[in-house]
């Protein structure tokens, strides 16, 4: 863990070097990473998000619930950008530029049920959003998205 927290650190510090918003960083899944929130152990990267920040060690979380309950109480750090997963594909997307949803049926770990997808094409692709209810960013963060670098 300690040789992946290093590697995490270095990608982030070459990625500081080129300039441009923070990319975000690999998720381990093997049970390594705990959500910055809840502190559950985060094994689905489909349900994750994350906030990426130069020069400090990537915040996961393991339910887009978490990541809103964690920004109700914390501004978003200067440079920040947070990242939400693609539930289809598992691929990160900005929180900003993602569309969302809320699938009663799709159980996660916290029980927000909220999932996450970079368009609307992702989300009509995906079998677990056919029942699901599309959601503005307001009414998954109470505002817009979290637009990333401020």
């Amino acid at each position: 863990m300690r040789a992946f927290r290093i590697a995490a650190l270095l990608a982030l510090g070459l990625a500081a070097c080129k300039g441009g918003p923070p990319r975000p960083a690999e998720l381990d899944t093997s049970g390594a990473e705990a959500c910055a929130f809840c502190r559950m152990v985060i094994s689905d990267r489909h349900l994750a998000a994350q906030l990426a920040a130069r020069g400090e060690e990537p915040r996961f979380f393991d339910d887009l619930g978490c990541l809103r309950a964690f920004l109700a109480g914390h501004p978003l750090p200067k440079g920040a950008v947070a990242y939400v997963a693609d539930h289809r594909t598992g691929e990160w997307v900005k929180a900003s530029a993602a569309v969302y949803a809320k699938a009663d049926a799709v159980e996660t770990p916290m029980g927000s049920h909220l999932l996450a997808y970079a368009d609307a094409a992702s989300r009509k692709a995906d079998p677990a959003a056919a029942a699901a209810t599309p959601l503005a960013p307001e009414q998954v963060f109470g505002a817009p998205a979290p637009e990333g670098t401020r």
